[in-house]
């Protein structure tokens, strides 16, 4: 993994490009402390931090050049094996073995087409000076990040936010439907970031610069993967099949010229990850597993621990202390550099720290959920034409029990009896309901304003008639993949572990495991209370059948709880603070009832609180 930079424009000079990209590669040299460049070309500079995972030789340096064409990576490729021995046959000679050069060659060989043909988790930047061509692109699901923008016909773009930042002047104007996404969900959806001014190039898309024009066009979609299922005879071949793809993903993100280890949590899907890694490695590979001494806080340790003796890993144990929150949450916040609310990004981020540069590369189980349906939701949407059955009254019966379960009930019958496909969809993802909207907490004016040009559904209604032929539970499944996965867990895994120089492998998203699973029915998921069948049948001999037949816990970080008692006082300055609340036009009132409720324990408003907090430091850091 590396931090990736540039800008483009005829009316930079040389001088004034060199100084603005080294400017930019600087406020992302955390993702690569191991080298940096620059390339600087007519009206073009490309810059690169690197950390050296393969070809740790001067052959592998970026920025990398190939003919008129160079590049800067950010990732990897996981065929570029396959896609180098193919470009030699063909008689082309290569210098180094990085995957880097690969993706110089094939471009060369095949034009844009090659570059579709790449596998991996990559974001990069193109330059072919022959045919004065800029190419930016993202991978498949949308693992490793890359923003742009324009300003007065010059472009930058970089792995981060602040790299644009420091490369042009913009304007820092919040962009009014990220805001009313961010109240509902924690994170924005699509291309939007919190600045107007930025966007993110969306998973499975390029960027193209060329005679003076520029487009943004789709180089794969999901529908590629949903047209082409694997024909299955039954569910015992389905676990089969996902199982020797899970095997082939994780051996082709075990290459690499420096040691690879294993985050595990005793979970399914780390746990699978680490029953093929131990298979498929050559060596005893290292397993890194977190607890936490937070109040209330869920420990996993016993289950990971057994978990590696089983597979004969090389396991460590961190116990990571909770003594300093509003540090460390203060810290990514300027990571990420807009509002982000997945409180989960703070076991990763300590962890990452904890490593202390001792290891670069982790396989991580983000993806396993949405891939093979982990979540409560999917099971409840089995049922979903029961569930629009749902009385009205029962909920307003249920609201009116003291009692978080009760008022859980309320919330998930709610959502999903909603009739709309797209309200449903989005309403299950949030604990916010439309009968206590999030963005109450605004004064009266500007709660209309923002509702008056916005709508906080709009990502979910363009899903649900994209896959509108698909069951619910496909759906909801696709919708997740191609909103929640690249805009919360993903961000939240690469700058977490990229605040430390942490490459994450994803194994779950390698597209030898997710092609598959796509194209598989959700009944191969999800039956009755049942998730994540085929995965768990897959795995099963290989791992013990408590471990696979255990409740989903996932990270435990009791927010709610920092919120009630370590960071009430934090929270509360940040909130009440009249800069904030002027900037926002917050009602104060409402404000002070929130943390007011939340401490006493009479309502749980954490993911509220919690959301509110993060727009509030990032407000005060990035804001003008």
């Amino acid at each position: 993994m590396c931090g990736i930079c540039g800008l483009y424009g005829s009316s930079y000079s040389k001088e004034d490009l060199d100084r603005r990209v080294l400017r930019m590669a600087g406020t992302v040299a955390h993702r690569g402390p191991d080298a940096r460049g620059v390339f600087i070309g007519d009206g073009v500079a490309l810059g690169h931090r690197r950390l050296s995972i393969l070809d740790l030789s001067s052959a592998g340096a970026q920025p990398m050049h190939f003919g008129a064409t160079t590049v800067v990576h950010n990732g990897e490729c996981y065929n570029f094996r396959d896609l180098r021995r193919e470009l030699e046959s063909a008689g082309r000679v290569f210098r180094g073995h990085s995957d880097t050069e690969v993706i110089l060659q094939a471009y060369d060989a095949w034009g844009l087409e090659g570059l579709a043909r790449l596998e991996g988790i990559f974001a990069f930047a193109l330059w072919d000076a022959a045919r004065r061509r800029l190419v930016l692109m993202r991978d498949r699901l949308g693992v490793k990040p890359l923003f742009y923008a324009w300003n007065n016909g010059r472009l930058a773009f970089g792995s981060e936010i602040k790299a644009i930042l420091a490369g042009e002047s913009l304007d820092r104007s919040i962009d009014d439907q990220s805001l009313a996404e961010y109240f509902w969900y924690g994170n924005s959806f699509e291309d939007r970031t919190m600045y107007r001014a930025v966007r993110a190039l969306q998973p499975g898309e390029r960027l193209v610069v060329e005679d003076g024009l520029s487009r943004i066009e789709p180089w794969w979609r999901i529908e590629d993967w949903l047209a082409s299922p694997v024909p299955l005879a039954d569910e015992h071949e389905a676990a089969s099949a996902v199982r020797v793809a899970l095997d082939s993903a994780v051996a082709r993100q075990l290459v690499s010229d420096v040691p690879v280890g294993i985050f595990l949590s005793g979970g399914v899907d780390s746990s699978s990850i680490a029953a093929s890694a131990a298979l498929a490695s050559g060596r005893r590979l290292a397993s890194y597993a977190v607890g936490f001494d937070y109040e209330h806080g869920i420990n996993e340790l016993p289950k990971a621990r057994r978990v590696a003796t089983l597979l004969g890993l090389d396991h460590h144990e961190m116990l990571v202390r909770g003594g300093a929150l509003d540090e460390v949450i203060t810290a990514l916040v300027k990571s990420h550099d807009e509002p982000f609310a997945d409180a989960a990004n703070i076991p990763l981020y300590l962890l990452a720290q904890a490593l202390g540069g001792a290891l670069k590369v982790v396989l991580q189980g983000d993806g396993g959920d949405e891939m093979f349906a982990g979540y409560r939701r999917y099971a409840i949407l089995r049922h979903a034409g029961l569930w629009r059955m749902w009385p009205r009254q029962l909920e307003k019966l249920l609201r009116a029990v003291p009692g978080s379960t009760s008022a859980r009930i309320a919330r998930l019958g709610a959502a999903a009896g909603q009739g709309d496909a797209a309200m449903r969809m989005a309403l299950l993802l949030t604990v916010e309901t439309l009968h206590d909207p999030p963005d109450a907490v605004l004064a009266p004016a500007a709660r209309a304003r923002l509702a008056a040009h916005t709508d906080p559904f709009a990502a979910f209604r363009r899903c649900a008639s994209r896959f509108r032929e698909e069951d619910a539970v496909q759906q909801m499944l696709l919708t997740d993949i191609t909103l929640q996965l690249p805009s919360q867990f993903l961000t939240k895994v690469d700058r977490a572990t990229m605040a430390h120089g942490v490459e994450a492998r994803v194994p779950l998203l390698d597209e030898r495991v997710a092609s598959l699973a796509v194209g598989l029915p959700a009944r191969a998921k999800v039956r009755g209370a049942q998730k994540k069948i085929v995965l768990r049948e897959a795995m099963r001999g290989r791992l013990p059948d408590d471990i696979l037949d255990a409740p989903k816990t996932g990270f435990g970080v009791p927010y709610e709880a920092w919120l009630r008692g370590a960071l009430h006082g934090f929270a509360s300055a940040a909130l009440l603070d009249l800069t904030f609340v002027n900037r926002f036009e917050m009602d104060r009132t409402r404000l002070e009832s929130a943390l007011q409720e939340h401490r006493s324990g009479r309502r749980d408003r954490g993911f509220l609180l919690w959301k509110l907090l993060q727009l509030a430091l990032w407000s005060k850091e990035y804001l003008p």
